[in-house]
């Protein structure tokens, strides 16, 4: 059977912090295990053309991930319908593809709980890289989780 890569959604608030590092990393990790993925971001709280929070690009850049072409866009039902799979950050993230979002029914995970939690903490507003860095590494951990348990092939 022919095969197309997982198409992977990462969904926050904002879609400026967790979501986009979620994206890229998922890139950078599949880039380096051969994984087939094309993966997206987007945000519940419908922000739009918005950029990565520079402290997250800051930390991103540690890893060799530039998150600066990055643009906030919200959730989206031909978004919800592209998607394999759905990974959220908190539970309400979840609730609120589930009202607003019925098509994602099946596919929303929480994607913390590859790190042993349900929710990831949002860094926004903290002062210190040291928090984004957290986040950064815990988003590492839980997407490489995520990926490594993904079955081979998606069929068409």
């Amino acid at each position: 059977m022919p095969s197309r890569p997982h198409h992977l959604l990462f969904v926050c608030s904002g879609n400026i912090c967790r979501s986009p590092m979620a994206e890229y990393l998922a890139r950078q990790h599949a880039d380096v295990t051969g994984i087939d993925v094309e993966a997206r971001s987007a945000g519940t709280l419908g922000l739009v053309n918005r950029p990565a929070e520079p402290k997250m690009v800051k930390v991103g850049a540690e890893l060799g991930l530039d998150l600066t072409p990055h643009v906030c866009q919200p959730i989206t039902d031909e978004l919800v319908a592209w998607a394999d799979r759905i990974y959220v950050m908190e539970i309400a993230h979840r609730g609120h593809l589930e009202e607003f979002h019925p098509g994602s029914r099946g596919k929303v995970e929480l994607l913390g709980r590859y790190d042993g939690v349900d929710e990831i903490d949002d860094p926004i507003g903290a002062w210190f890289a040291f928090t984004f860095r957290r986040c950064r590494d815990q988003l590492q951990r839980c997407v490489k989780g995520a990926l490594d348990r993904m079955p081979v092939d998606v069929e068409i």
